[in-house]
């Protein structure tokens, strides 16, 4: 009887003290983490130099691609789009817009790059129309501001970010090369020393909040770090948490995150440091579909800006966490899971039917078990364990079992 108390006793402070007695010790769990960074360095060296990319594949289908162009580059696509519809409204024909199709229907997920690529359909977007008047007409101003900054080669920011992506594909070149910048969103800290226009910022000493990306990746240079892993991290609130433990001095890391959806200069500043640094990257998002939505725009690149999937995307991203099977594995209290809408339902059954889900069995296997039970969870829900619980318990044990998918 006494036994079976104490076993009992036993299963009942496991939720306490929530699994922190099956850590190892530290250094044991760095030891995994360096055999992780060898190996990718490893493989990156013994592979060819050349990277794979669309030009190389012989696909049936046409697709296109921007690339990086000169101020007098665009200068000269800009003056060669105008002309051509001058020439249109001197012969008779209206004034309208050739712009490539970005709709769902014109995306192509391509295997062998693992990204997803624009095809090469377009639309036209005549003036002379009810629908398209007022598009066409911010696209032409659009175009007139382009020019003039590419005459002063200063940049600018602006909200037409549509607009800016239908000018993009229609010249042919990077939102970089426009002179158009985004307001900057992305944050980062940790063991990470880069120049920002010439100034060497050391990420260790910017305090909880970290460092602003800067929005022009141009003036980005020179990154150092003695890091093991970069921590790619969906929520600020989980990005704060992880700052203010200092999680990156007990685990070499660098930690960025883009406060949710992912912008631009975010993106661009994650595959800079990937390549550069030569550090796996290990993402930490909610337990619901959009979490993982997040987490395939870093990896495979977005719907909307597929054109320069080439330019944003960062290849090999791990799956840290949370994923389904963990509300169950770490007792997740059931107050602190979420029923999932029927939004919710149906987006994660869109998500099943995406070949960049598909080609991954354990995204498969991961989001039909969230399907099947209709639960999801924020990373928040394990701060219920006690507010260091994230970077005291979870994260080291999920890096000692290498439990990243």
């Amino acid at each position: 009887m006494a036994e079976k108390k104490k076993r009992r006793l036993s299963d009942d402070e496991e939720p306490a003290v929530l699994f922190k007695n099956r850590l190892k010790p530290d250094a044991v769990i760095l030891k995994i983490l360096q055999n992780l960074t060898d190996a990718l360095r490893s493989d990156g060296a013994s592979s060819s130099s050349k990277t794979l990319t669309l030009s190389d594949l012989a696909l049936s289908t046409a697709c296109r691609e921007v690339a990086d162009l000169s101020l007098s580059s665009v200068q000269s696509s800009i003056e060669s789009q105008i002309l051509k519809i001058a020439h249109s409204i001197l012969a008779g024909d209206g004034f309208a817009f050739d712009v490539p199709s970005r709709s769902a229907a014109n995306q192509l997920y391509v295997p062998e790059l693992d990204r997803i690529v624009l095809k090469d359909k377009s639309s036209l977007r005549p003036y002379a129309n009810i629908s398209t008047v007022r598009k066409t007409t911010i696209t032409t101003r659009i175009l007139q501001l382009i020019h003039q900054l590419c005459n002063k080669s200063i940049h600018d920011q602006t909200q037409s970010d549509s607009i800016l992506d239908d000018v993009s594909c229609m010249l042919g070149c990077t939102r970089s090369s426009l002179n158009v910048i985004a307001a900057e969103k992305g944050v980062v800290v940790g063991r990470l020393i880069f120049s920002d226009n010439g100034d060497m910022i050391d990420c260790t000493k910017m305090g909880m909040g970290g460092k602003a990306i800067p929005p022009n990746i141009d003036r980005v240079g020179d990154m150092q770090s003695d890091a093991l892993f970069i921590l790619l991290v969906e929520k600020d609130a989980a990005y704060i948490r992880l700052a203010e433990d200092r999680f990156y001095n007990r685990f070499p890391c660098i930690i960025v995150t883009a406060k949710g959806q992912p912008d631009v200069a975010t993106r661009l500043f994650l595959r800079k440091m990937k390549l550069e640094l030569k550090l796996p990257v290990l993402a930490l998002v909610d337990s619901d579909p959009y979490g993982l939505k997040i987490l395939s725009v870093y990896g495979c690149g977005s719907k909307n800006m597929s054109y320069d999937s080439s330019n944003l995307t960062t290849p090999d991203i791990k799956w840290l966490g949370i994923r389904p099977s963990d509300l169950d594995k770490y007792k997740i209290p059931e107050q602190c899971r979420l029923p999932m809408t029927e939004q919710d339902i149906k987006t994660g059954k869109d998500l099943l039917e995406e070949d960049f889900v598909k080609k991954n069995p354990g995204w498969v296997e991961e989001l039909t078990l969230m399907v099947k039970t209709k639960q999801k969870a924020e990373i928040q829900a394990l701060s219920s364990f006690g507010f260091q619980y994230l970077s005291e318990v979870y994260l080291p044990l999920k890096l000692q079992q290498q439990d990243w998918l």
